[in-house]
Formats: structure tokens, C-alpha cells, sequence
């Protein structure tokens, strides 16, 4: 595996540690980032699927309403990442909890000393289990890992942008694992999205649904999963189990390692609090380009 190519996983839980108690929220509670700089990372491949390197800035332009942007940040492979690992450890995950955790632990070796990845796990509520770390190690504790509780999914992704928020990397990813089933979040779906973009994160997100399907609500729950990877650039994973489960991490991992990360500042500083959709252009023939379809634009209270 190349240089350029790391990974990033690591999940643990332990019920001592620290924790983030979310209650409900109001709706208007929204992820405000004290920065003009808006933020793509671009995964591009050709015709046969296969990522494309070696692209140039000048190669790239970007749209912002259909309005051409200026780009100011430009970077490829070797740029850190910082990344939140979300675990589901909630009643409905059942053994899957220990086969996302075995699957994990795994990548932690790949980790390179410039990247940052902080762990959380969440049921009832959220908890961090490990900071922002470059660290192999893994606690022994992470065998304590267990099902139990409700689930906050929403609530999770919310925290996770707010850490990923503060952070100096520009390469930023936001890694779910769950049955996507949302019981108790003060959050709304749509909100946490908002506070993932305004991050700018990108949410790969893998189903944890039971592979014998009898999560009756399995269908919605995908679908809820699919939302979060593809309005952010990610990609979704099917229901996985062994080594399917191994081999979609490291295709995320791989993806981590050769996607493109473009910023601009907006031409339009308006702060209304509007979608501002986003097109991303590269002046090459036959290549798809999976990157966030846009933002909503700070609101001035």
C-alpha cells in the first residue's frame, strides 16, 4: 500500500470515560464555523472506476450557483486528514457491535503521525472515547464494547462536525457505523447534515442492519444512511459482514488517500442562511467527480 495511502479506524467504548450528555435541542441550534473557506474533497475516477491522479489545479473549477468561483486552497494525496469515528452501540446493533469493532481495529496500524482521529461511540447519548490522536494503540478496554440503549445517531454526527469544526487539517471525514434507526436524538436529521457541510466533512457511512433483516424499519434506515453519505460526497456501504465489512474500510481508506481537497471563498457573502448549491468542473474527458452537492450560508441572527 502506498505512502499516500493510510488508514484511519479505530472504535472502542468504555462507560468510565468522559461523556457528552445531549438533550433535546431547538431546531435553530446550528453549527456556526468562523471561516470563509468553503471546502471540497473531490474523489475522482474514470470510466472503469479507478481513482485519477496527478490532476493540476488549473485543472478545476468550481461554481457556486452557477457563478464561477476563485479557487485559494489546492491539495492531493499526501494532505493529513482529521477524521471522528461514530460507533453505534445502541440496543438494535446486537452482535454487530463487536463485528464493526473487529473490523476496526484492524486500520489502526495504517495511521500516518499527520492525521487526527478521535473515536465516539453513541446509544442513549454520546461518548467520547478517544481525542484526536494519531496513537496504534489499543486499549484493552475495547473489549468492554457492548449493546445497549437507544439510539442518537443524529446527535452524534452534530458533535462529531463540531469537533471536526475546530480542527486545522482541511481534509475532514466523518465515518458511521449503525443500523441508521434514530430513536431519541435532539436533532434532526437534516440538522446534523447542516452541521456536517458547514464542517466541511465528509460522511462515509456504513449499515449495520442485521444481516438477517429483521429490523422491520431496515428500509427507511438505509435510506436515512445513503442521505448523509451522498449530500456530503461520501459513500454509502451495504449491509456487510467479515470480509465485506474489512473491504468497504479499506476502500474508504483507500478514497481518503487520493481525493482532491479544493477551497474558495464565496463571491457571494451574504449571510442568509440559503442552499447555495456547488458544481465542481475538471477541464478532462470521461471522468466522474463525487464531491458535496453544496451549503446552506451562515445566518445572521
Amino acid at each position: 500500500m502506498q505512502a499516500a495511502v493510510r488508514s484511519l479506524f479505530l472504535i472502542a467504548a468504555i462507560f468510565t470515560l468522559p461523556v457528552v450528555v445531549l438533550g433535546q435541542t431547538d431546531e435553530d441550534d446550528v453549527l456556526e464555523v468562523d471561516s470563509t473557506l468553503v471546502v471540497l474533497n473531490a474523489a475522482i475516477t474514470d470510466s472503469n472506476g479507478r481513482h485519477v491522479s496527478g490532476l493540476l489545479q488549473r485543472q478545476f473549477s468550481v461554481l457556486e450557483n452557477g457563478i464561477p468561483q476563485d479557487i485559494s486552497y489546492f491539495a492531493a494525496e499526501e494532505t493529513p486528514f482529521a477524521a471522528v469515528i461514530l460507533l453505534d452501540t445502541s440496543g438494535s446493533m446486537g452482535r454487530n457491535v463487536s463485528l464493526a469493532r473487529a473490523a476496526a481495529i484492524r486500520f489502526l496500524d495504517g495511521i500516518r503521525y499527520s492525521d487526527a482521529v478521535a473515536i465516539y461511540r453513541f446509544d442513549s447519548k454520546v461518548s467520547l472515547v478517544q481525542d484526536f490522536s494519531n496513537s496504534r494503540d489499543v486499549s484493552e478496554k475495547i473489549y468492554d464494547l457492548r449493546s445497549d440503549g437507544m439510539t442518537v445517531l443524529n446527535d452524534a454526527i452534530y458533535v462529531a462536525a463540531e469537533k471536526l469544526a475546530n480542527r486545522p487539517e482541511k481534509r475532514r471525514a466523518i465515518i458511521v457505523l449503525s443500523d441508521g434507526a434514530d430513536t431519541q436524538s435532539g436533532r434532526s436529521a437534516d440538522r446534523a447534515l447542516m452541521a456536517a457541510l458547514a464542517a466541511n466533512a465528509v460522511l462515509y457511512t456504513v449499515d449495520m442492519t442485521p444481516v438477517d433483516g429483521r429490523s422491520g424499519s431496515g428500509g427507511m434506515n438505509r435510506e436515512t444512511l445513503k442521505h448523509f453519505a451522498e449530500r456530503s460526497g461520501g459513500t454509502f456501504v451495504a449491509t456487510p459482514a467479515g470480509t465485506a465489512l474489512r473491504e468497504a474500510f479499506e476502500k474508504i481508506v483507500d478514497e481518503l488517500g487520493v481525493v482532491y481537497t479544493i477551497g474558495y471563498s464565496p463571491k457571494n457573502e451574504n449571510k442568509d442562511g440559503k442552499w447555495r448549491s456547488i458544481e465542481l468542473r475538471v477541464a478532462r474527458p470521461n471522468l466522474t467527480i463525487r464531491t458535496r452537492k453544496g451549503y446552506h450560508a451562515i445566518k445572521t441572527k
